[in-house]
């Protein structure tokens, strides 16, 4: 129901081994690393490389979050071009039993607000599963407008949450003011303290630092933005492949037993 997600909800990297298998037991090292301080587990988003993962490697890191979620809600990322294709897949996902899938706009810079409306009805439609509102430009190429998020809220039923990842805090502060009873989240680590209104916060850094993240969350000040942005920077959170950063500093901690990403499985 809208309004259950709040706090840190980590969109979880894909621990690989060198042939590009998901490692289920990395998996559950993982969600024991992070599981106390987070709300919420996210497999398969950007930060899982969900855009490069192929049909099989998606659904068994879902299938392995679900799996040792413990209790903790999953939230599954679909990143695909199309809305049959997400269809399909989000069919799979609520088969697997994920409480909710995260669903960016088709892609496409030519894509119309209007077609973006038409996308997530057919979703809703034809799977029974709430969808969460991935707000982003970098991969699908286009965003939703403040209009349209307003009228996906009111007349969609089943929407339970927005990433809100335009990168224009003043954007997310006015969605989080709007009153639509739907929880929005920041997307980005360096605007927390000027997302003032958020229900939560999901981005990579909560691989890592939950309790930092839930912290900025209680206490968004100047100098704990300033901790936060050091802390990115130091694990190269902020780099355009942080998600390769995120697992090499997973892998020296021991929490996974590979860095290796989708692209050096591929090339192996």
């Amino acid at each position: 129901m809208p309004g259950t997600y709040s706090g840190t909800v980590v969109p979880l990297i894909t621990p690989f081994d060198e042939h590009g298998v998901v490692d289920e037991q990395s998996v559950v090292r993982l969600l024991d690393h992070i599981r106390a301080e987070v709300n919420g587990f996210m497999p398969a988003l950007t930060s899982g490389e969900g855009w490069k993962l192929d049909a099989r490697q998606w659904q068994d890191v879902v299938t392995y979050t679900v799996r040792h979620a413990d209790g903790l809600p999953v939230l599954a990322g679909i990143q695909l071009p199309g809305t049959e294709a997400v269809i399909d897949r989000a069919r799979t996902a609520a088969a697997i039993g994920v409480d909710a899938v995260v669903v960016t706009t088709p892609f496409g810079a030519d894509v119309t607000q209007d077609r973006i409306v038409a996308h997530y009805e057919a979703i809703r439609a034809a799977v029974d599963v709430p969808i969460f509102l991935y707000n982003e430009e970098a991969l699908s190429g286009n965003r939703i407008e403040f209009e349209t998020l307003i009228r996906i809220c009111k007349e969609i039923p089943g929407i339970v949450g927005i990433k809100e990842s335009s990168g224009d805090a003043a954007f997310t502060r006015r969605m989080a003011e709007a009153g639509t009873g739907i929880p929005v989240f920041e997307g980005w680590e360096n605007l927390l303290v000027d997302a003032r209104g958020i229900d939560g916060f999901i981005g990579p850094l909560a691989n890592l630092e939950p309790s930092l993240c839930n912290a900025m969350l209680v206490d968004p000040t100047p100098d704990r933005q300033a901790e936060i942005n050091t802390v990115c920077e130091r694990y190269g959170v902020f780099k355009d492949d942080w998600y390769r950063w995120v697992k090499r500093e997973l892998h020296r901690r021991g929490v996974i037993a590979s860095p290796t990403t989708h692209e050096e499985a591929k090339a192996a």
